[in-house]
C-alpha cells in the first residue's frame, strides 16, 4: 500500500497575450497584487502559432510570460484559473476579451496548464477546469508530448522552463536548508 505524502509546492508561471501591450502590464500588476513578485519575465513575444484568438481578441497579438516567486500548492490550480478567468472578464468590452491568461505549475517532473476545455490527456480537477500536462522532464530537460502546443514545444520557450525549473529547484533546496 502507497502512503500518502503531501507534495512540494510549485511554481506558478502565466502566460499572457493581448493586443494591447499596456492591457497586458496592467494584468501582470493584477497578478503581483495576487500571488507576490514576479521572479522571471519573458522578453516580449509575438503570439502568432494560431489565429483562434484573432477573432476575438485582435491582431497582433503581443505575449509575456511569467513567473511568480512565492511558490503555490498544486491543488490550487483550479482556484488560481478561476481567479485569471475573473481577471480577462474584469478587462472584457462587449462580451470580448481583451487579454488572455494562462496560468500553470511547474514542478520538478512537469509543467501543467489550467484550463477549462477537456480532451484525451487533461485530467478534471473540479470547478470546470482541467489540468492540461503540457511538457514532461526527462534526461536533463522538459520535453514535448504529441498534444503539446507548438509554442510550448519551441525550443526557446523549454529553455526558459528549464531555467524557471532550475530557480525552482534552488528555492525548495533553500527552503529544506532552512527548515
Amino acid at each position: 500500500m502507497s502512503e500518502p505524502t503531501p507534495p512540494d509546492e510549485v511554481k506558478l508561471i502565466s502566460s499572457l497575450f493581448s493586443p494591447e501591450r499596456p492591457c497586458i502590464d496592467q494584468a501582470i500588476e493584477r497578478l503581483k497584487e495576487i500571488y507576490g513578485p514576479v521572479e522571471w519575465e519573458s522578453p516580449e513575444l509575438f503570439f502568432d502559432r494560431t489565429p483562434y484568438y484573432a477573432r476575438e481578441m485582435g491582431w497582433p497579438l503581443h505575449r509575456r510570460f511569467v513567473s511568480f516567486k512565492r511558490l503555490v500548492p498544486p491543488e490550487g490550480l483550479v482556484e488560481i484559473k478561476l481567479t485569471t478567468n475573473r481577471i480577462e472578464a474584469e478587462y472584457a468590452e462587449d462580451g470580448k476579451r481583451r487579454i488572455n491568461i494562462d496560468p500553470g505549475i511547474i514542478s520538478a517532473e512537469r509543467l501543467v496548464l489550467a484550463t477549462g476545455k477537456n480532451y484525451i490527456h487533461r485530467i478534471y480537477l473540479g470547478q470546470g477546469i482541467y489540468a492540461d500536462l503540457t511538457l514532461i522532464f526527462v534526461k536533463g530537460s522538459y520535453r514535448s508530448l504529441e498534444w503539446t502546443y507548438r509554442d510550448y514545444a519551441d525550443p526557446e520557450m523549454v529553455q526558459y522552463f528549464n531555467d524557471i525549473r532550475a530557480a525552482y529547484r534552488e528555492q525548495l533546496r533553500e527552503r529544506k536548508r532552512i527548515d
